[in-house]
């Protein structure tokens, strides 16, 4: 089985770079990383081709291999013209002046305006106060359920009443002792689908303003942690949602309940089961009425040195536009990063009450990140599943966690 999937990822990098280094210089290559997303992505890139006439070509990655594509690209000289970018690399990639600087340009231009955009967003992709990446989109977090669950089990469908102990009574209903059916999952490994929101809500934090120091052993986030190990006997096992993860587990029919972000709209969208069963609701709120979604949002970048890096501002700028960030969101594709031009979207899949990510678009707070995000947070999914096997105590471990985490900021 290993070797199956070396075998694949040596395909997938052969196809890549072979691409990369057979695209005509006269043509722009943009990468991304979800097939969702194409059709409508390709649709504004085919107005960009008719509008200005230069060809582009859109990749798409496997999730898997994408950044390690990218470094690749790095080393080979091979980068995309144009790429997604995310928080969790952004500032290893802009401080070792792979991105290109789009300050300059992005000032002088008469149809881009930044001011349009969700502030944090444009932030998030500042470095040293030049500007690498322009706002793409912004994700929030809802409440998924399966109204059917709800109804055949007589427990009400969650609304803005709810509470976190109000899903937590109603998972502990749903969940059936024979372990066919449970009451909620949570990825163990994002923070932002599941229990950043809890933390934040209740007054606790990941990581200080100034990404220098955890919070995990803040008196807040270990209540709110302390509760998330409360919820643990209403999900399934720890292997089982490591391996599938709650947009696998959710839509087979499962799990009554599963926190996820707006980026999964277009898949569920698709699928006839949840179209029939599922819903959304905004997420609940901790005691004192305080409800939060934790968000973020990617960016279109473009390689430092590339041989079009003219025809790749052109097609950022063209994305950025507030009229294709309107279109972004008229064709499903995502919640748009342009303040009020997401409302199309909403209504996109008649079906599900999207409206409850935009609801949740009033109290955000931008995902917890620093320098080297990822060394931090892979740390602590791999320090908290004792905690979710029950094998640990929550405290004890965040407590651990926090001093392993200050040690890896000081590092940065």
């Amino acid at each position: 089985m290993k070797m199956k999937k070396f075998i694949t990822f040596l395909v997938v990098i052969s196809t890549f770079l072979l691409v990369a280094c057979d695209s005509s210089d006269d043509n722009i290559t943009v990468a991304i990383w979800d097939t969702n997303q194409q059709p409508g992505l390709q649709l504004i890139i085919d107005e960009f081709t008719e509008e200005t006439g230069i060809e582009v070509e859109l990749q798409v990655i496997p999730g898997g291999e994408y950044w390690t594509l990218l470094e690749a690209g790095v080393q080979g000289g091979d980068m995309p013209d144009v790429f997604w970018m995310h928080s969790d690399q952004f500032q290893m990639f802009a401080d070792n002046e792979i991105l290109l600087d789009l300050t300059e340009k992005i000032d002088e231009s008469e149809i881009l305006n930044l001011d349009g955009f969700f502030e944090d967003i444009v932030e998030l992709y500042n470095f040293d106060g030049q500007q690498f990446a322009v706002p793409k989109d912004i994700d929030t977090i809802a409440l998924w359920y399966n109204r059917t669950m709800f109804e055949e089990a007589g427990v009400a469908t969650p609304d803005e009443t709810w509470t976190w102990e109000t899903l937590l009574e109603a998972a502990e209903a749903l969940t059936l002792g024979d372990g066919s059916q449970y009451g909620i999952a949570w990825n163990v490994n994002n923070g932002q689908e599941a229990f950043y929101n809890v933390i934040y809500s209740m007054g606790g934090y990941v990581i200080n303003d100034d990404q220098t120091t955890s919070g995990f052993d803040n008196p807040n986030t270990i209540e709110a942690m302390e509760f998330v190990d409360r919820l643990i006997p209403t999900m399934p096992s720890i292997e089982e949602m490591s391996e599938n993860g709650p947009h696998i587990l959710f839509p087979s029919g499962m799990i009554a309940m599963a926190t996820q972000g707006s980026w999964m709209v277009s898949s569920f969208s698709d699928n006839d089961f949840l179209l029939e069963h599922a819903n959304v609701a905004v997420l609940p709120m901790a005691a004192d009425g305080t409800r939060v979604s934790i968000y973020n949002g990617l960016g279109w970048a473009a390689a430092a040195d590339g041989p079009n890096t003219e025809d790749a501002w052109r097609l950022i700028e063209w994305f950025s536009t507030e009229d294709m960030q309107r279109r972004q969101a008229e064709l499903g594709v995502t919640m748009a990063a342009f303040e009020g031009t997401s409302d199309d979207w909403a209504n996109s899949v008649p079906e599900f009450n999207l409206q409850a990510y935009l609801d949740m678009t009033e109290n955000m707070v931008i995902l917890p990140h620093s320098r080297n995000t990822q060394a931090w947070t892979h740390m602590f999914a791999d320090e908290l599943i004792p905690v979710w096997m029950g094998e640990r105590d929550m405290e004890e471990v965040l407590i651990e966690i926090s001093e392993e985490m200050n040690r890896l900021l000081d590092l940065e």
